[in-house]
């Protein structure tokens, strides 16, 4: 989350949310959030439910989940999923940007060739 909130203004330039998961009941996970002035949205996952619906694995030996990085777009599609293999296991701010860049260059192409069909 460190990574993350290094480069927050350059995500919220590119009007992206950070929504950050974790496994912890509502209580402790406010007091994470707020102990750390952690500046995302964040959704405690108690039950595991986001976990189980996006396939991401939990390590035993590892000490619970693996890190996972989701790029949704705003109509709900999951554009990109990163699966972790451990904690450092994760893409550089610089990969997600370049990913965030390339779904919006995508999406201007589509509109345009969509306003000329019509």
């Amino acid at each position: 989350m460190a990574q993350l909130r290094q480069d927050l203004d350059r995500f919220t330039e590119r009007d992206v949310a950070v929504l950050v998961i974790g496994p912890e009941d509502a209580q402790k996970f406010a007091a994470y959030f707020t102990k750390h002035r952690l500046p995302f949205i964040g959704l405690p996952d108690p039950k595991h439910q986001v976990l189980k619906l996006y396939g991401q694995e939990i390590k035993l030996f590892k000490f619970g989940r693996m890190p996972a990085q989701v790029l949704v777009d705003k109509k709900g599609i999951a554009r990109y999923v990163h699966y972790g293999n451990s904690m450092s296991d994760i893409p550089s701010n610089e990969d997600l940007l370049a990913l965030i860049d390339e779904m919006d260059e995508s999406e201007t192409a589509i509109k345009a060739l969509d306003s000329q069909l019509a």
